[in-house]
């Protein structure tokens, strides 16, 4: 059983509230779950304390129990210290602009100097 550690959509239309739930990956966003071990509330400014609530031990217990944390909740664990923070890798060259672009954004650029 491969368990994740994931968000739960709760709360109102236009209104969310995530309970951060521990959950075998086969089940549906908010189905079954193992346990509830903390909340994510984003209607809460970045500096308030109930922003983010965790349950440090059970979290703890279940990542020594193999389970993997999503990429929103590993952001999560990795600023409260729980997990070490994730790397994103750069964005890719694709979405770079093209040749021409570059070009009038250089001479824009040297323009304005």
């Amino acid at each position: 059983m491969s368990l994740k550690i994931r968000l739960a959509r709760a709360g109102a239309k236009k209104r969310p509230y995530y309970h951060i739930v521990i959950a075998d990956s086969r089940s549906p966003r908010d189905g079954r779950f193992i346990e509830k071990v903390g909340a994510y509330n984003p209607m809460l400014p970045s500096e308030h304390a109930d922003r983010i609530r965790l349950n440090d031990e059970r979290i703890k217990h279940w990542l020594s129990e193999g389970a993997q944390a999503t990429d929103r909740v590993a952001r999560f664990l990795g600023n409260a210290g729980l997990a070490p923070k994730p790397t994103w890798a750069e964005q890719p060259k694709q979405s770079a602009p093209k040749k021409a672009a570059q070009e009038r954004a250089a001479a824009k650029a040297k323009a304005a100097a």
